[in-house]
């Protein structure tokens, strides 16, 4: 039976994806994220079918759910590109990794949702957005796309709970679309998670404006920048602006159990660290 929380990392897959369920256990993580190929070029060779086994079979081993295992496609892709050309290869790339997805067994693909790069209204982006996601959905059958809310830096759209809940407004098929907070995104964007009732009165925001319903995973990240900063710098946990309070008032939360919770931050070496003081928060 796996455990209430499911708290991992983002993990290398250096060497073949079937490495990153093995990193992910060395960490005792029960979930994790990785890159199903390189994240910063727009083309990858074709999956190869014994690495995928070698992956199915090294999560059954670490007792790993693919329900618990968070993907994170190219950061090449803006699925609400301005420039009609570009944003058709955003498209097709962002098709390419819902396929890969699927290919190997996976249930959730997580990505930023775009920029309108100062050159069209805010409107016309998030409907871009959202037609980008009703276009993956349709050519693949079991992938849920989950949106991640940004720190709003630049002309990066997703920043607010308004935003979100508008892509999701064009999304079709609602059964596969959702949600991934990112703490340290959430704070750098304005919303105050640093006490016990600021946390609660964020996510009881959330839930009035998108709905708990849609929220699928969680970066949990503390940041470098203060609140409402609009940049985006992680930091180790209890160690940045956000501090302690605000993760111990997290894993309290009914609506973090169950999806995958997954650290972004600095310093891989006391990931360990982090994801055992994370699950001791969750029984206190």
């Amino acid at each position: 039976m796996q455990a209430t929380h499911l708290i991992g990392a983002h993990v290398s897959a250096a060497g073949g994806i079937a490495n990153a369920p093995l990193n992910a256990a060395a960490i005792g993580a029960n979930a994790f994220a990785l890159f199903t190929k390189n994240q910063r070029r727009w083309q990858a060779a074709p999956l190869d079918p014994k690495q995928v086994a070698l992956f199915q079979q090294h999560c059954v081993e670490a007792d790993i759910a693919f329900e618990a295992i968070l993907p994170h496609d190219s950061y090449l892709i803006n699925l609400g590109h301005p420039d009609p050309e570009l944003l058709n290869k955003s498209r097709e790339a962002f098709y390419d990794e819902m396929q890969r997805c699927e290919q190997i067994g996976l249930k959730l693909l997580n990505f930023h949702p775009g920029s309108h790069l100062r050159k069209m209204p805010i409107d016309d982006c998030l409907t871009n957005i959202s037609e980008s996601i009703n276009l993956a959905l349709e050519r693949t059958s079991n992938v849920t796309a989950v949106i991640e809310n940004t720190a709003g830096q630049g002309s990066n759209l997703g920043h607010s709970f308004e935003q979100l809940a508008q892509i999701i407004d064009g999304v079709e098929d609602k059964t596969r679309v959702g949600i991934c907070i990112d703490t340290c995104h959430l704070f750098a964007a304005g919303y105050d998670i640093r006490t016990k009732a600021t946390c609660e009165q964020t996510f009881e925001l959330f839930d009035k404006i998108v709905g708990n319903r849609y929220l699928k995973a969680m970066h949990l990240n503390d940041s470098k920048t203060p609140l409402n900063s609009r940049v985006d710098r992680h930091e180790s946990l209890g160690q940045g602006e956000i501090g302690q309070e605000a993760f111990a008032s997290l894993m309290k939360l009914d609506a973090v159990k169950g999806i995958p919770l997954i650290l972004e931050t600095v310093r891989a070496e006391i990931w360990q660290e982090e994801i055992n003081w994370l699950r001791y928060l969750a029984k206190q």
